[in-house]
């Protein structure tokens, strides 16, 4: 399809969204991402700033994360090694196929985020469902942040007190929920109320670093392990058929970078769907090989008992295994003010477009509002990581959120844009697409429903 200037869908303008409406979702690009306005002439001309290369690390930046420590009891779900890898496997060609499509359909509308574009490709009613599921998964992944402070805190100061982990609560200071607490409304808070977060940056490289560490401790800890392990069972099937499909929404969750993708596409020097397919593979191949070998060495080392959480089946006085989680808590920290101030964006622009206002003229409630907006937020998110303590619940949630945004909109937006193309003959390769993004909306639509299913019935039943 020839690039144009318009958007393929005019519904898009029903609500006349202004190019200044507030922070909108340009914020939900990765922070290490350098943008030029956008035009018809900046989207094609190569003005951008990064290159092939370094798009490839931004990509692997936006995928690896926190979500790795759920990768060995996913494996464990999937029924061992070999299922967890033919799941990855088989759900990666899905996955760099969402990826090209985005950034195919983003070059057809000429928009330059994951929101606008399924806006302007897919219409209005799919463009609210799409930022209202941006704003919910923010909003779970910031509770998800918040379990994890408090799982590895409960480790460290363990060690620190020198007491037995059941007993780690015993004095008011060592409560996980004081530790949650103080750490959040101290490190957190004040992170997540300034209007620009272009600071956050430079917390990319910490985010790097700490995963990479995480993930060389669980390979090392499990070629060389401790001599006080235990020998442990090792699965090598799933305990039902059904299994398996609860460990989709941690493959989902930990490779979702979709949503900061489109914005990468467009900061590349030249930004062509063939570069970007040869990028968005690159850098998912990278990312698998992380997520495997955590998932791997993780699984086996403590096989069928392994945390949903995997550093939480290390015991507390490793200390290789200490720093680990202090570089997860770093991560975290500056990984929540960001999660927020995409799903706050969203808020903001579904707002003044309901509203009807732009940012010029409401100026001073605009800071009102984000300061209620931000306070909101964060005593919710805090709330729920208080009283659900186990991050594989929030997770089995989001990650069919997840799914969404990889299967379900890519698949959509694949379709609108194939129907859309005026042709007198519609080739193979015409169906072909079309076939594909049914597919793909089909299998995301089932792996959404089925984990959030299975969610509610085990969270009701528990």
């Amino acid at each position: 399809m020839a690039q144009g200037t318009g958007s393929i869908n005019s519904d898009y303008k029903d609500w006349e969204w202004s190019d200044d409406a507030g922070e909108r979702a340009r914020l939900l690009q990765s922070p290490s991402v350098e943008t030029v306005p956008k035009n018809s002439e900046s989207q094609g001309n190569g003005l951008g700033a990064t290159s092939a290369l370094g798009a490839v690390f931004i990509v692997v930046n936006a995928a690896l994360g926190a979500g790795l420590l759920n990768f060995p009891a996913a494996f464990s779900m999937a029924g061992g090694v070999a299922a967890g890898i033919a799941l990855q496997m088989c759900m990666l060609i899905f996955i760099i196929g969402g990826l090209v499509i985005l950034a195919y359909c983003s070059q057809a509308s000429n928009e330059r985020t994951y929101q606008e574009v399924v806006w302007a490709v897919c219409g209005k009613v799919p463009g609210v469902l799409c930022e209202v599921a941006i704003a919910v998964y923010t909003f779970g992944t910031c509770i998800a942040f918040l379990i994890i402070i408090g799982d590895q805190e409960d480790k460290i100061i363990a060690a620190l007190v020198k007491e037995p982990e059941e007993v780690g609560s015993s004095h008011w200071y060592t409560d996980r929920k004081f530790t949650i607490s103080i750490t959040a409304f101290l490190l957190i808070l004040p992170l997540s109320i300034p209007k620009e977060i272009g600071f956050q940056k430079y917390a990319s490289s910490l985010s790097v670093i700490g995963t990479w560490y995480v993930t060389a401790v669980i390979i090392i800890k499990y070629i060389w392990p401790d001599k006080e392990l235990v020998p442990v069972e090792i699965p090598t099937s799933p305990s039902t058929w059904t299994a398996v499909f609860n460990a989709m929404p941690t493959i989902c969750f930990g490779f979702q970078c979709h949503v900061s993708s489109v914005p990468v596409f467009n900061s590349m020097k030249q930004p062509e769907v063939k570069t970007w397919g040869a990028v968005v593979t690159a850098a998912m191949v990278i990312a698998l090989f992380v997520y495997t070998g955590t998932g791997i060495c993780g699984f086996l080392t403590f096989g069928a008992g392994v945390e949903q959480d995997v550093l939480m089946s290390y015991p507390s006085n490793d200390i290789p295994v200490a720093l680990a989680r202090a570089f997860i808590i770093l991560c975290v920290l500056t990984s929540y003010p960001i999660l927020h101030f995409c799903g706050r964006a969203v808020l903001e622009g579904l707002w003044l477009r309901y509203t009807g206002v732009t940012v010029e003229e409401d100026v001073v409630r605009e800071r009102r509002r984000r300061l209620l907006q931000t306070i909101s937020w964060f005593l919710l998110t805090l709330l729920l990581a208080l009283f659900i303590p186990d991050i594989g619940k929030v997770i089995s949630v989001i990650g069919g959120l997840a799914a969404c945004f990889i299967f379900v909109f890519p698949g959509l937006c694949l379709i609108q844009a194939k129907l859309s193309e005026i042709q007198e003959t519609r080739a193979i390769s015409w169906w072909s697409q079309v076939s594909y993004g049914v597919f793909m909306v089909t299998l995301g639509a089932f792996i959404f429903g089925q984990t959030t299913a299975n969610a509610i019935f085990v969270d009701l039943t528990a």
